[in-house]
């Protein structure tokens, strides 16, 4: 990555770096391995409908349901190109999967991707019959700037649904841009500090950083969220708060089990054609929603 020629990625214009982002994307992550069924369904929204791709692996009678969303950075990312990830995640964890293609800033800024996670998570709790799932293992799972909407989804509909278990990889939960993970692998380990704060610019648009629905690391409420797998990559600045986010659930009272993978930078997870610590790790977090849901 860091021999490629070209400007720092916080200055390659918007829709060349998303064109970049899917392109680096299939390629890492490689063909997708078969499931059951693929569909797509469009989830009625107040401002039209959120679309979401639901993967069926094998297996008999209903099964558990996922909802997975995405990262990228609020701006990068979708569902075709997280294809093969979340392909591989429904068959490790034997849950019928939806990966939800949530509005993209800056067009759509805060809490814009936020509102679809949360009608998009409501809506497949309310229809999982017709998907073949069974409402009452229901889970939500999510990397990066994914991972941010899905553990803020996840508090905000505590009480609501009852989600067995909030899967958070290498997750973003404050907008400070400030922590020691920022400074020692801010440069020269992929995602840079100065991408993170374009993305925070962009997706925030003048709202507030400290508002926990942006940064779920600022609540003081998080008691009674569900219980909550964090991992983090060994060198990614967003390491230390995801790792104080785990720490912050853990003392709010939620059971967590954190772990931090080691040789890893951010983005690891979609890279299965290219790392086996990918396929390992894909399988850990579906062991850990098969637990789950059993």
């Amino acid at each position: 990555m860091l021999a490629v020629d070209g400007p720092p990625a916080h200055e390659v214009p918007i829709e060349q770096a998303r064109a970049g982002h899917e392109a680096e994307t299939k390629q890492l992550s490689g063909r997708g391995e078969p499931v059951a069924e693929v569909r797509d369904v469009e989830v009625p929204a107040p401002y039209g409908t959120v679309p979401v791709r639901v993967y069926r692996p094998q297996g008999e009678g209903p099964l558990p349901l996922v909802a997975y969303v995405h990262g990228g950075g609020w701006m990068l990312g979708s569902v075709e190109s997280f294809d093969t990830v979340v392909r591989a995640l429904a068959n490790a964890s034997g849950a019928v999967t939806a990966s939800i293609e949530y509005r993209l800033a800056p067009e759509d800024p805060f809490p814009a991707g936020l509102d679809d996670v949360l009608c998009a998570v409501r809506w497949l709790a309310a229809n999982a019959a017709r998907l073949g799932a069974d409402p009452e293992r229901l889970a939500i799972a999510g990397d990066s700037a994914g991972g941010n909407l899905a553990t803020v989804a996840a508090r905000r509909l505590r009480g609501e649904l009852d989600l067995r278990l909030q899967a958070l990889i290498y997750p973003v939960t404050d907008a400070g841009v400030n922590t020691p993970s920022y400074r020692e692998f801010g440069e020269g380990y992929g995602l840079t500090a100065a991408s993170m704060q374009r993305f925070w610019n962009l997706y925030l648009d003048g709202a507030d950083g400290l508002d926990p629905d942006a940064s779920p690391l600022r609540s003081d409420d998080l008691a009674g969220s569900p219980p909550a797998l964090v991992l983090t990559a060994a060198a990614d600045p967003l390491r230390d708060e995801g790792e104080a986010y785990a720490e912050a659930l853990r003392e709010a009272g939620v059971p967590v089990e954190a772990r931090r993978v080691e040789g890893t930078v951010h983005g690891f997870l979609r890279w299965l054609a290219a790392a086996s610590v990918s396929r390992r790790t894909v399988d850990e977090v579906g062991a850990a929603l098969r637990a789950a849901l059993a």
